[in-house]
């Protein structure tokens, strides 16, 4: 049965302001978004496995969150580390911008904790919620030691963190580097800016650094996608002789629109769209049937608040009571 491993951070959220007459609330965010939505996603006979880290003080809710997965593994649950977990203060300023704080101590992995974990897997979804979920050596570790798909959101990468604990947008340090470690490398339109002033100058070094698929998402416009030559799904990764698997072919890109609905809160649509596309593109989907799929999962989450019943909610079922 194929397995897919997902990295990330598991948060406590406080929001506030995303609805003026509502007070702030509290729930789930960070990985919970992508867990719920790849539950929702994943093919018929896949399973999900958490290579996920949770502080020792909220560890028993976490289990209890992977409890309502259909698709989780038999036996899977989160690492309880002695730290508390972290905790992020979302305070939005529009629809689609906010402000972030972040507090709590969970500890990267390395690669002697993540390469047992990841040789029985068949793919891998890694999404850089806290951005200290592996160091640059530890990637490259993970890029050395997994020759099976890796889909990577960049995201929390790109942001800075001052003594306040407030999270604020940067360059990313050594970024080459880190796409040469991906296949699939998901962006928002603000980190693509920290790149620098051409997009198609950076969509070339990320497909000449190994990326076989670039998506940048762009808010409720959906997403804008290049992919190297010759790649259509997962089935055309190359890695022997990429010139070989793109031969005759051109670069394409396209802007994918996503679905206009009515939103009630924007939090975890990169989340929820980055694992849905990595969920179908992991079970075969074309790069176009994926994008569908992850910009109607992203808008649908849209219309929805919270991680907890997400899954059922992006199935059209009714939520358990």
């Amino acid at each position: 049965m194929p397995r897919v491993g997902v990295i990330g951070s598991l948060v406590w959220d406080e929001i506030h302001g995303r609805d003026p007459m509502v007070a702030p609330v509290e729930e789930w965010g960070g990985i919970a978004y992508a867990l719920a939505a790849m539950d929702a996603a994943v093919a018929d006979g896949w399973e999900i496995v958490p290579l996920v880290k949770v502080g020792h003080d909220l560890a028993p809710e976490a289990a209890d969150f992977l409890r309502s997965l259909q698709h989780l593994a038999p036996g899977a649950r989160c690492i309880e580390v002695p730290v508390a977990n972290n905790r992020v203060t979302l305070r939005y300023e529009s629809a689609e911008r906010r402000c972030e704080r972040m507090e709590g101590g969970v500890p990267a992995w390395n690669w002697s904790e993540l390469g047992p974990m990841v040789h029985d897997l068949d793919a891998l979804y890694v999404n850089f919620i806290s951005g200290f979920e592996m160091c640059l050596g530890t990637a490259e570790a993970l890029r050395l030691g997994f020759d099976r798909p890796i889909y990577a959101d960049l995201h929390s990468l790109f942001l800075g963190m001052g003594a306040d604990g407030v999270r604020r947008l940067r360059p990313l340090p050594n970024a080459p580097a880190w796409f040469s470690f991906f296949d699939a490398v998901q962006l928002n339109e603000d980190e693509m800016h920290q790149l620098g002033g051409d997009p198609l100058a950076i969509a070339a070094d990320a497909l000449g650094a190994g990326v076989s698929l670039l998506n940048v998402t762009v808010g409720s416009r959906g997403v804008i996608y290049v992919a190297r030559p010759g790649f259509e799904s997962v089935r055309d990764l190359r890695r022997d002789d990429p010139a070989a698997a793109g031969a005759g072919t051109a670069v394409r890109t396209e802007i994918v629109a996503a679905p206009i609905v009515d939103a009630v809160d924007p939090t975890g649509c990169g989340d929820v769209f980055g694992a849905t596309c990595a969920a179908r593109l992991f079970g075969g989907d074309t790069v176009g049937e994926a994008l569908r799929r992850a910009n109607a999962a992203a808008a649908r989450n849209a219309t929805f608040r919270g991680a907890t019943g997400l899954s059922h909610h992006l199935r059209g079922s009714l939520v358990p009571a």
